[in-house]
C-alpha cells in the first residue's frame, strides 16, 4: 500500500525531531556535493512560480538535478492559472504529469488549496505568510557557525530586526518547535502573526527597539523593508523603519560569536550596512548556499522517504 503523500507548507509540518534530522541530512548532502546518490532518478519536479525568484528557483532546479530528477518551470505566462483556470483543475492535472509541485505565490490560502487537490507532494517556496525553506537554511547556517548542538540546547538567542513578514512568521514557528529565544524588533504596525507569537509560550517577544532585540543575541537576522508586492509602500516604509538598520553599532551589542543573516536580496545602506553584509560576522552567502542543501534533503524526504 502506497504511503500518503506529504506536503511541506510550513516548517511545523515537521516535528522537532524531523527538523533536526532533516538539517543533519542537509549537512550530509553538503559534504557529498555533486557526487552523491540519485534517489529521485526518473522523477520530474514542477516549479509553479507566481513571484519572481533567483535563489529559490535556481536552488530547487539544481537540487532536483543533483538528486537525479528533472524539473520544469511554470510562470503565470506559461500556464492557464494566469488566465483564470480554477486552482483545483490545475493541481489535479499537474499531479498526473509531475512527482512534486514547488509553489511560490502570494496568498497562503492559494497554496493550501493547491495542496488539497494535488496528488503529489507540494512544497512552499514562499507565500505572503510563510517561507519555511528559507528558515531551514537559516537554521542549518546557525548550526554550522555556532556548533551542531546549538539548536538542541537551551540558551540560543535569535534577534529579528525589521518587518513582521513571512520570514518573521516562519522564525516564530521554528521558535515554537525548537524552543530558542526570539526577540523581534518591529516598528509599531508591522508586527508578525499574533497567533504564531502565542504558540511560542513566552519564548518570543515583540519589541520596538532594535538595540534591545540585538543585545546578547547569537543570531541577528533581517530582511528588506518592502517585500515583493509592497513596492508602492516603499516611501512610507522608509519613514516607519528609520533606525531599523543592522549596522556595526547594532552588531556590537550581540555576543562576540554572533552571526548576521539576511535572506537576500539586500538593500545595502537601508536594512543592513555594507560593512556588516561584507564583514566577518556575515554568514549571508553561506546561508544562500544552504538553500540548495536543505532543499535536497526535503525533496529526498518527501519523494524517496526516510
Amino acid at each position: 500500500m502506497a504511503s500518503p503523500k506529504r506536503d511541506f507548507l510550513r516548517i511545523t509540518d515537521l516535528d522537532r525531531g524531523g527538523v533536526l534530522e532533516l538539517l543533519e541530512r542537509a549537512a550530509e548532502w553538503k559534504l557529498l556535493g555533486r557526487g552523491g546518490p540519485r534517489p529521485l532518478a526518473g522523477m520530474t519536479i514542477g516549479l509553479v512560480f507566481e513571484k519572481a525568484s533567483t535563489r529559490t528557483r535556481v536552488s530547487f532546479e539544481v537540487a532536483a538535478a543533483q538528486l537525479g530528477a528533472g524539473s520544469t518551470f511554470l510562470s503565470p505566462r506559461d500556464t492557464q492559472l494566469g488566465r483564470g483556470e480554477p486552482i483545483q483543475d490545475t493541481a489535479r492535472v499537474l499531479s498526473r504529469y509531475l512527482d512534486a509541485l514547488v509553489v511560490r505565490t502570494f496568498e497562503h490560502e492559494k497554496l493550501a488549496r493547491i495542496a488539497g487537490y494535488a496528488r503529489v507532494p507540494v512544497i512552499n517556496a514562499l507565500t505572503d505568510a510563510s517561507h519555511p525553506c528559507q528558515v531551514l537554511a537559516d537554521l542549518l547556517t546557525t548550526a554550522e557557525r555556532l556548533g551542531p548542538e546549538v539548536l538542541q540546547r537551551p540558551g540560543l538567542r535569535v534577534a529579528w530586526i525589521g518587518d513582521g513578514n513571512n520570514m518573521a512568521n516562519s522564525w516564530l514557528e521554528a521558535c515554537a518547535l525548537l524552543g530558542f529565544e526570539l526577540s523581534l524588533a518591529c516598528p509599531s504596525g508591522y508586527d508578525p502573526d499574533p497567533a504564531l507569537l502565542a504558540r511560542c509560550a513566552g519564548r518570543a517577544r515583540v519589541v520596538r527597539s532594535p538595540a534591545e532585540a540585538a543585545t546578547g543575541a547569537h543570531v541577528i537576522n533581517t530582511d528588506v523593508w518592502a517585500s515583493m508586492g509592497q513596492e508602492a509602500e516603499q516611501a512610507r516604509r522608509e519613514r516607519d523603519f528609520a533606525g531599523f538598520i543592522v549596522d556595526e553599532a547594532l552588531v556590537a551589542r550581540a555576543r562576540p560569536e554572533a552571526i548576521v543573516l539576511h535572506c537576500l536580496p539586500a538593500h545595502r545602506g537601508e536594512e543592513i550596512s555594507e560593512a556588516v553584509l561584507e564583514g566577518p560576522r556575515s554568514a549571508i552567502f553561506d546561508q544562500a548556499e544552504n538553500r540548495l542543501h536543505v532543499q535536497k534533503a526535503l525533496l529526498e524526504l518527501l519523494l524517496a522517504g526516510d
